[in-house]
């Protein structure tokens, strides 16, 4: 053809996706229906993971007579959950963590303190009175962790609370 001077038709092969569109940028064009977490589309309603890329798939969803059952569900439940990825679930430090770590940290110090062996810990009367009496007690580990996992965090500060007393 081109011999006659006449050009084929331009091609058609490229893609219709949106190649710059974020997560972030399809919640605030869809409002509350989705919402972001990790770099994924959540359907909150629904709680799916939506392609963010394109925006038809996201419409179809929307219309679907799933999402419209499960929309009405979620609305009469008056409870927001809202799904998340994986890693921002175990990124979250929630007060029980940090609760469970300062006890278990207590009970070290405690021990080192009143030069108690750490085997005690594991003797079943006194893994008796821990989750009894004591709150977050029964979370306390067996004392090989406490050696590996908590005496080293014990042994640095009292050095450093050592070392700023002697200056």
């Amino acid at each position: 053809m081109e011999r006659f001077g006449v050009k084929s038709a331009p091609s058609r092969n490229r893609s219709k996706t949106a190649l710059y569109v974020t997560p972030q940028d399809r919640v605030t064009e869809f409002g509350n229906e989705l919402h972001e977490d990790g770099g994924k589309l959540f359907c909150t309603s629904c709680n799916v993971v939506l392609n963010h890329v394109r925006k038809s798939a996201i419409n179809d969803h929307l219309k679907s007579k799933t999402h419209t059952k499960r929309k009405a569900e979620f609305e009469e439940q008056n409870v927001r959950k809202k799904q998340r990825t994986l890693t921002a679930s175990l990124q979250c430090n929630s007060t029980a963590q940090t609760e469970k770590s300062s006890v278990i940290q207590d009970f070290v110090k405690m021990c080192l303190e009143a030069n108690i062996p750490l085997e005690k810990a594991d003797h079943p009367s006194v893994r008796a009175f821990l989750s009894r009496h004591v709150k977050n007690g029964s979370s306390i580990p067996k004392s090989d962790q406490l050696r590996k996992a908590y005496l080293p965090d014990g042994y640095d500060n009292e050095n450093q609370l050592i070392n700023t007393e002697d200056r």
